[in-house]
């Protein structure tokens, strides 16, 4: 039997993401780390996003001679003066004008070219002899269509500073100013390491229990594109040995080690453990959110001098001039990156990033910020920094920030977001309305040309999405329930709202609603779907439900939507009308913020039924018990709906192909699409 190394925790309070960066720099100061690495030579091939090591000096004029600019004759600008339509000039060819094609040399008796389609050609007699000649009816000032030595640059001129990341329009001027290779500072060389027991490759059909690893294709894609270049090792099982005896193997040919999971305080969490025992653990657990439990340590690059390499493919580099020193530093950082996919990636950005750009000799990357109205109140643990997700979009006059999902499990609201918000250590949140700072994930050109989308939930919405992205738009959307839409369009936050609100009085969908909840706002009402609403249950229906009634039965456990929702007030409505209190049904209090996470409620046995739209049930292989047809619209302010941003939105409700997609899932229909509802306001 293995011998237990989790003997005693070794995991240390939270720590400021100030002081922990401190700390950090501090070990790599003393390693001397916190510097360029060494630099190398490549050939301009192969240089395209590298960063210079040293300023470029141009070693060749750039034209190195007088050169025409243009195709045409070479002549002596004194030579065409007084030139015009009712004087024209005429000049000898040979003597007096020369031609010469786009980059010739100039004769040196010249100083300007006169464009060919500029020129009569002529033949004259002279003295009985025939000779060649050509009239012009303009003049020219000297140096005309022609470029001069140097024009572009010259010997000795600087071309490119160092630290530079070069572009491909770089790679032409130093070879232009007669260079073909360049120094650059060496890419750092990162080895990331996925450890779990429970972990799967991609591709793998993943049973109960087992988790699909794709951190370490996140980070390494982040390390590529920040200018390192990265290692992927296999997956390693949550045992000590393996752990430490892959860290050395890595240690060996790598300037940075990245170890994926494992660095919590559980009994196979070894992480922190092994960096403590090959160096020094400096930091375990900094206080973010998400992404706390953090591992920062210095191992010692010894323990991997004789490591067996076998099997992992280390990239390469190019050959370094002679006399460079490329000897890897004596000590090797690690860091103990969270397992939760957010968390990951954002341990990337916090502490990865800076540390590779500072080896590259550049300034940390600075995404664009720009200041956002915030849609709606969120708190925060006072004793962390958050980095909270947002979708971002333009409505009207302000930039609107929306809060995605906040769980460090959630990879898709990284993908979703157009940025981050940080709520630093200290503040209790952010209040509806505030100004907040976003750091773009997206450019500014792609924010101005989102179409925000705050409401109910609908499957369709993706489809939405992919057709809009096709024709030159981008619809960003946040599940905030119908209520939820509707408020968001009062304070005039998003494009349109998706709504599907019952009215019990009238038994009309949102009309009522929207006087209540936009009585000064002009809104078109436009119709989208119908749609099934039901109980969505198990394949089989082994609870032998028949309808809302058998919620109340004790053995039955619910999945509700979240207040304000469309669904929510559907269920409360029955269930008044049936004289059935919320709270004889077991799991009325558990919310989900889609019709899909209440389907996926019900698949993982987690509920037994939930209140949802037939094509969530139909998407994860579920069975459908069908109640109600209900009508769902799209509320868009009326300046929005005559505005050039939403016009392919309404495109869109009139393309038979659209309509085509959305009727192939279960439970929809489109007769509704396109057709104005109401006008209001």
């Amino acid at each position: 039997m293995k011998e237990n190394h989790k003997t005693g925790s070794v995991y240390l309070h939270d720590i400021p993401l100030a002081r922990a960066w401190d700390m950090l720099i501090q070990a790599l100061e003393t390693a001397d780390l916190w510097k360029p690495l060494a630099a190398e030579e490549v050939q301009l091939e192969n240089a395209l996003g590298r960063v210079t090591a040293e300023p470029i000096w141009a070693s060749l004029s750039s034209p190195h001679y007088h050169a025409a600019a243009m195709d045409g004759y070479a002549v002596q600008a004194t030579a065409t003066s007084g030139a015009s339509d009712r004087a024209p000039v005429t000049l000898r060819i040979g003597p007096d004008a020369v031609y010469i094609d786009t980059g010739d040399p100039m004769p040196e008796w010249a100083d300007a070219v006169m464009p060919i389609e500029n020129v009569e050609s002529i033949e004259e007699t002279v003295d009985g002899r025939a000779r060649e000649a050509i009239r012009i009816r303009a003049a020219l000032a000297p140096w005309t269509h022609v470029r001069s030595m140097g024009e572009d640059m010259v010997a000795t001129e600087l071309v490119l500073p160092a630290g530079h990341k070069l572009r491909p329009i770089d790679l032409g001027a130093i070879a232009g100013s007669g260079h073909d290779t360049i120094r650059v500072w060496r890419r750092p060389l990162v080895a990331i390491i996925p450890t779990g027991t429970e972990l799967v490759p991609p591709g793998t059909p993943a049973r109960v229990g087992e988790i699909i690893e794709y951190n370490s294709l996140v980070l390494a894609a982040q390390v590529e594109t920040w200018g390192g270049a990265a290692t992927r090792f296999p997956i390693i099982p949550d045992d000590f040995e393996r752990i430490q005896e892959t860290i050395v193997e890595a240690a060996a040919r790598h300037d940075l080690i990245l170890v994926n999971a494992g660095s919590s305080a559980g009994s196979e969490d070894f992480t922190a453990e092994v960096v403590q025992k090959l160096g020094k653990l400096l930091v375990h657990g900094v206080a973010v959110r998400p992404g706390h439990p953090v591992i920062l340590g210095m191992i010692s690059r010894s323990f991997g001098t004789n490591a067996d390499m076998t099997g992992i493919e280390v990239p390469k580099q190019e050959d370094a001039r002679p006399g460079v020193d490329r000897a890897l530093s004596a000590h090797v950082p690690v860091i103990g990156v969270p397992g939760y996919p957010v968390s990951a990636a954002l341990t990337g950005e916090i502490f990865v990033e800076p540390m590779l750009a500072r080896w590259l000799g550049r300034p940390p990357l600075e995404p664009l910020t720009l200041e956002a109205t915030f849609t709606r109140k969120v708190h925060s643990s006072l004793g962390d920094d958050e980095y909270l997700r947002v979708t971002v979009g333009r409505v009207g006059e302000r930039l609107i920030a929306a809060p995605l999902s906040r769980g460090a499990g959630v990879i898709t609201s990284m993908v979703r977001a157009d940025g981050i918000v940080l709520i630093p250590a200290g503040v209790q949140g952010i209040q509806a309305g505030e100004t907040v700072s976003v750091r773009l994930y997206r450019s500014l050109a792609e924010i101005e040309h989102t179409i925000l989308a705050l409401g109910s939930h609908d499957m369709t919405i993706d489809l939405m999405a992919q057709y809009l992205s096709a024709k030159g738009a981008r619809l960003s959307s946040a599940n905030l329930g119908s209520l939820g839409g509707l408020i968001a369009l009062s304070r005039r936050e998003a494009h349109f709202a998706g709504s599907h609100l019952l009215d019990p009085d009238s038994g009309e969908y949102n009309l009522a609603y929207i006087e209540k909840y936009l009585p000064a706002i002009p809104v078109v009402v436009v119709g989208y779907v119908t749609r099934e609403q039901g109980l969505i249950i198990p394949p089989g229906n082994p609870m032998k439900l028949t309808g809302l009634a058998d919620l109340a039965r004790g053995e039955i456990t619910f999945i509700n939507r979240q207040r304000g929702a469309g669904t929510r007030l559907l269920l409360d409505y029955h269930l008044e009308q049936m004289g059935l209190e919320p709270e004889a049904i077991t799991g009325y209090g558990r919310e989900e913020y889609t019709h899909l996470n209440v389907a996926a409620a019900v698949a993982s046995e987690s509920a037994n039924c939930g209140l949802g739209i037939r094509a969530a049930a139909d998407a994860l292989g579920l069975d459908f018990i069908p109640l109600f047809n209900e009508r769902f619209d799209l509320v868009i302010p009326l300046e929005h709906y005559q505005s050039p941003k939403l016009a392919p939105l309404l495109e869109m409700l009139e393309d038979a192909e659209f309509r085509r997609s959305v009727d192939s899932l279960a439970g929809y229909d489109t007769s509704p699409m396109g057709s104005i509802i109401a006008e209001m306001g």
